[in-house]
């Protein structure tokens, strides 16, 4: 009887361990290989936020995963270990309820680094299991399969240093292809408009230009130097790098390679606060883009880099201004149906405005096909014919009439706040709702940020449906009771399309990776 229970309970806690590791790698993988994000996503799947600081006191709610670890410690103090191995292998097949095997977005690939995390895992596993042959092996065994996520980022931790040293072989490759090449390098950076004013600067230096722009979200080490192996050709005379970071250090170091004649910061802003932990940081790691550049182009919209134009040209660079609003070299002022070009003050002239682009985005592109040599009635020309951004504020009318604002792309306080200007602007005739997870990586702003997004939804008069619960309570705080709640973003589009009607809008903002809670 005993054996074959044992045999049961020990293949189900085999079972438990490779759940938890799947889940942890997909995660791992999702998070571009940080090692603290198995442990930092376990908190949010484990403890929900309480909402605001003030109503710390607020009681988390109790979640599977909390309920079944107080179970296996009773149940462990009692002596009881076959029960307690039976309740961590319900968790951990099931747990967190809701972060699944395969998820709708971002399902695990097993690349050569992934199964590389994982066979270190499974190694580590085995060494911390190897206390089963003692008087409780089920102690033992359990603890393993709670310890999971921290050995697949323990597992990445060892061998960051083995991939560091891999990358760089495809970071000597790139460089010597550029030093070969010789195109003019745009290095693009910015908490937010990177991907739009690096897709805009593409149009606007037109089809035949030899232009290569980074793919989509290529914007670090890795993805650069495989945009550069990959498509940089002998014929390439422009090639547009996006640029992001985590934190200092990594533009200067991606520029020391890929060294940028022209360098654009479009935004800083409160995007991976949460990693960076203040906006001077994530100041500080932008600017690195300009250490390298003979031009830098800045978006003086922004208070924050407004100020950096005088400190930058008494080094020597040549700093040219864009702008929507601001007084800049070059500006392009959106009156809600036209674009007007302004260069150095001059009026170029006007353009039928393209939809979705963002103006500010757009001077930018504009400054930067200026300083390439595109004339400036190319550019005005070119302004109609800008094409939106996937995902980035796009506006379509769906077969049932509803009108249709997709910016799941990313979001971010200022883009929230555009995306909801359109969404007030639109023509529509009926309802109009916004359907959002609400806005992440803002650290300690991230309650009142989600606060102010639900208040703001509020007073415009429209109707709001919160997806999942990582941004909840703050959400429903400052909208009010009466905001709508579903699981998912699949039951969010389910219950639009079985409610609204033609004349009815609704904003699609931000889209949270299913291994969000």
């Amino acid at each position: 009887m005993n054996a074959g229970l044992d045999a049961a309970l020990g293949a189900g806690l085999a079972a438990a361990a490779a759940a938890q590791l799947v889940r942890w790698l997909r995660v791992l993988q999702r998070e571009h290989y940080d090692p603290s994000a198995p442990g930092r996503f376990l908190v949010r799947w484990s403890l929900p936020p309480v909402g605001s600081p003030a109503r710390a006191t607020r009681r988390r709610p109790l979640t599977p995963s909390i309920v079944s670890l107080a179970a296996a410690i009773v149940l462990v103090a009692l002596g009881l270990d076959r029960w307690a191995a039976a309740v961590t292998i319900v968790y951990g097949v099931t747990c967190p309820v809701g972060l699944a095997l395969r998820g709708r977005s971002g399902a695990l690939r097993w690349t050569r680094r992934l199964a590389t995390v994982a066979a270190l895992t499974v190694l580590l596993v085995g060494v911390a299991g190897a206390g089963v042959a003692t008087s409780r092996p089920y102690l033992v065994a359990l603890v393993v399969v709670w310890l999971v996520p921290f050995l697949v980022g323990l597992s990445a931790a060892v061998l960051a240093p083995v991939e560091e040293w891999r990358a760089q072989r495809y970071v000597a490759l790139a460089s010597a292809r550029l030093a070969r090449v010789k195109p003019r390098v745009v290095a693009i950076t910015g908490s937010f408009g990177k991907t739009s004013t690096k897709s805009h600067l593409a149009d606007l230096l037109g089809p035949d230009a030899g232009v290569v722009a980074s793919p989509r979200s290529f914007n670090n080490r890795a993805g650069l130097s495989r945009a550069i192996n990959e498509q940089v050709s002998d014929d390439t005379r422009v090639f547009i790098a996006e640029m992001g970071t985590y934190g200092p250090g990594e533009i200067r170091a991606l520029c020391a390679w890929c060294v940028p004649e022209i360098a654009v910061v479009t935004a800083i802003g409160p995007v991976h606060l949460e990693r960076m932990g203040s906006l001077d940081v994530i100041e500080a790691a932008k600017l690195e883009v300009t250490e390298r550049a003979r031009v830098v182009v800045l978006n003086v919209d922004d208070e924050r880099l407004a100020r950096w134009a005088a400190r930058l040209r008494a080094t020597g660079v040549v700093v040219r201004t864009a702008a929507a609003r601001a007084p800049a070299d070059v500006r392009v002022i959106d009156d809600g149906a036209t674009w007007t070009l302004e260069v150095d003050g001059a009026v170029v002239g006007a353009s039928a405005r393209a939809p979705g682009p963002q103006a500010t985005n757009v001077a930018c592109a504009a400054a930067v096909a200026l300083e390439l040599g595109v004339g400036a009635a190319d550019v005005l020309g070119r302004l109609g014919d800008l094409r939106p951004v996937d995902h980035r504020a796009s506006v379509a009318t769906a077969p049932s009439g509803v009108v249709v604002v997709d910016d799941t792309f990313n979001a971010n306080p200022a883009s929230a706040a555009a995306a909801l200007d359109l969404l007030g602007g639109l023509g529509a005739t009926g309802r109009k709702f916004v359907v959002t997870p609400g806005l992440v990586e803002l650290g300690s702003a991230a309650v009142v940020e989600n606060r102010a997004l639900g208040a703001r939804v509020a007073r415009d008069g429209l109707e709001l449906v919160v997806v999942g619960r990582t941004n909840a309570r703050a959400l429903v705080e400052g909208y009010g009771a009466s905001a709508r709640r579903v699981a998912t973003r699949d039951a969010a589009v389910a219950w639009v399309r079985s409610t609204l009607h033609g004349g009815d809008a609704v904003l699609y903002l931000n889209d949270l990776p299913d291994h969000y809670p």
